[in-house]
């Protein structure tokens, strides 16, 4: 008699395969009803260019406005540009359940309506305040009791953090993870995922959305341990140990001191302005953008999605021209893998300066024109062993075909343990202990941090 004693028990919603996923996620593209048409700002229904000020708003004064925004330095103002600012706090939330030992997680196939391909996986909620306490009059958001109210689950992550620092003005959301142990209902859209099979999607161009990507990164369990070093590879290895170990080239507090130092530097200052006091910037009927055509615009849309809590909708997006490029360095140091970071300043971020990763170029700037020598080899390519190399998008929900070319680079003795004062090394448990706290590592770090994830 064979026993089956060990085998998984197959449930209703939960996928344990890539070929389970696949099988899923070409489903939810059949079943799905997604239009996206780009309109003039006139056609953009409830939201109207106020005549003072030429911002751009949504006519309950919620969701989010297109202002202006100037950079002075020693008091003279050196730049200005459009910038969205949404001052509420959103909600990023992956609810965790453990199936026969294994922790899965509850993600979303969502459509977005800036997504290059419409629909990306998603955490289990994702919402903006105005969205869950329906301003739209739209459906409730589902599974949000999970995260909300006497029915929540076990919370194992709560922290704000910050989003895009080029174009948001001082936006956060709140990053959440909660387990639970009941049964809930599993809509059509949504499927539990074991935690390495979402991380192993991660290798795929444009499907693990933003939103879901930061939470990810915010989670503090399912490390490797030291089974994993029988893969045999250095890197592996030294991965490895950058989780595990309480060796690194820095103590925390010296990290802590060096990125204090870091912000006190930061010599600008920023404000907001009404759009129409934007230099260089011009608006026509159908867009607003910079008069050099480098920089991105702002643009109007028309959505129908079947799927979504409103049926339709318009709404202004920002479009970004080209291509950005996030890269995190690695090195072993004394057998440890530890990753660069630098001290970026962005107009856009509450603290003006976070952690983002040792390059970071937005859309449309070109690796070969990096100034600074001692990371322009890695930006063009031209240093180092390329680990990991996805393209993914940005967040769908304000911006169209933002995409950002994500690399984990390894380099060796020849590249200097002794960096420029605005780069430290960090190993992933001294940059994942900070993740406890917001406003440390930008979003680019972040998302660059969950594809790490993906690599042992």
């Amino acid at each position: 008699m064979t026993s089956t004693s060990a085998q998984p028990v197959a449930r209703h919603g939960v996928l344990t395969t890539i070929a389970e996923f696949d099988q899923w996620w070409a489903d939810r593209h059949r079943t799905g009803r997604f239009d996206v048409t780009r309109i003039p700002f006139a056609d953009l229904d409830t939201w109207h260019f106020d005549e003072a000020t030429g911002n751009l708003g949504h006519d309950s004064g919620r969701f989010f406005t297109v202002e202006g925004l100037q950079v002075q330095v020693g008091g003279e103002a050196v730049s200005w540009q459009p910038i969205i600012n949404q001052p509420e706090i959103g909600l990023l939330g992956i609810v965790v359940k453990d199936f026969d030992g294994v922790l899965h997680c509850l993600m979303q196939a969502k459509m977005e309506p800036g997504n290059v391909n419409t629909l990306q996986l998603s955490p289990t909620v994702q919402a903006t305040r105005s969205n869950y306490t329906q301003v739209h009059r739209g459906a409730t958001t589902r599974y949000l009791d999970l995260f909300i109210g006497p029915d929540r689950g076990e919370v194992l992550v709560d922290v704000l953090q910050s989003e895009q620092g080029a174009w948001f003005w001082r936006k956060r959301n709140r990053n959440v993870v909660v387990k639970i142990t009941g049964d809930v209902p599993v809509n059509d859209d949504y499927r539990w995922l074991p935690l390495h099979l979402v991380r192993e999607l991660m290798r795929v161009d444009n499907l693990v959305n933003m939103d879901a990507r930061t939470v990810l990164s915010c989670m503090p369990f399912a490390q490797p341990d030291e089974a994993v070093q029988s893969k045999g590879t250095s890197f592996a290895d030294a991965l490895t140990r950058s989780y595990l170990s309480d060796k690194a080239l820095h103590t925390t507090s010296a990290a802590l001191s060096w990125f204090t130092e870091a912000k006190t530097m930061c010599d600008w200052s920023v404000r907001l302005i009404p759009v129409d006091k934007v230099r260089n910037w011009t608006r026509t009927e159908h867009e607003i953008a910079d008069d050099a055509g480098r920089d991105f615009r702002i643009i109007g849309v028309r959505v129908e999605a079947g799927n979504r809590e409103v049926a339709a909708w318009t709404q202004p997006l920002l479009e970004p021209r080209g291509q950005g490029l996030a890269i995190f360095v690695t090195r072993p140091i004394d057998d440890v893998l530890h990753v660069l970071v630098q001290a970026r300043p962005e107009i856009g971020l509450l603290d003006l300066v976070e952690m983002g990763p040792t390059v970071q170029l937005l859309p449309g700037r070109d690796p070969a024109d990096v100034d600074d020598p001692f990371v322009k080899g890695v930006a063009t390519g031209e240093v180092g062993r390329i680990r990991y190399d996805t393209v993914l998008s940005e967040e769908g929900g304000r911006f169209l075909n933002a995409l950002t070319r994500y690399q984990v680079v390894e380099v060796g003795e020849e590249f200097p343990v002794e960096v420029p004062p605005n780069f430290c090394w960090l190993t992933v448990r001294q940059l994942m202990d900070l993740l406890r706290h917001g406003h440390y590592l930008n979003i680019e770090a972040r998302s660059l941090l969950a594809c790490v994830h993906s690599l042992w």
